[in-house]
Order: C-alpha cells, then structure tokens, then sequence
C-alpha cells in the first residue's frame, strides 16, 4: 500500500497509507485533515483542493489539463508546483508522494 506525505498549513507532517486509485484529495479528506474545503467534490470545478507537489514526485504525475489549468489560474497562490488534489490518482509508483496544502483563497 503506497504512502504520501501532506504537510498542512501550519507545518505540521502526516505520513498516510492509501489505497492506489483514489484522489489525493479523497486520501486527505479520509485522514481527517479539513484544510481543503474540496467544495465541488473531485469534479475539477473549483480551485478549493489546491496542493503543491514536491519537486521530486512531480515526474510521477499526469500532466495538468487544461481544465485544472484554468482553475488554478483562479488562486493568488499558484506556482510552478501547483495541483489540484483531486485530479491526483493515487498510483503504486506514487509512493511516498510529498503535498503542502496552499494557503487558502
């Protein structure tokens, strides 16, 4: 079973073991961390799951869509690093993918 690794606002670490397939967004939500909002549920229409991925895990993601592109557009907070947890599939190769909350909009 793959591990990630979520750092929340406040700095503070959680290593979570979850099962390959579902969303970063859902593995984070199911640990109990409320700091995303996930206001459209995984449907990639809002921007209120937004992460930042570690440079390191960033090769074993699919590229960004357009669609998640866009709404990223819509935070003060994107970077070069930035994701929508929710089109983040957790796969076997992912293990011990590294995400920091972004700051809230």
């Amino acid at each position: 079973m793959p591990k990630i690794q979520i750092v929340t606002r406040d700095g503070t670490e959680h290593e979570i073991s979850a099962d390959p397939g579902l969303s970063v967004m859902e593995i984070i939500r199911d640990a109990g961390i409320d700091e995303l909002l996930a206001l459209c549920g995984g449907c990639c229409s809002c921007a209120t799951c937004h992460v930042y991925v570690d440079e390191e895990s960033a090769s074993l993601l699919p590229p960004v869509s357009e669609d998640e592109s866009d709404l990223l557009d819509s935070s003060d907070h994107r970077t070069a690093r930035s994701r929508l947890s929710c089109q983040l599939n957790l796969t076997a190769e992912m293990d011990m993918l590294r995400v920091v909350i972004a700051p809230e909009d």
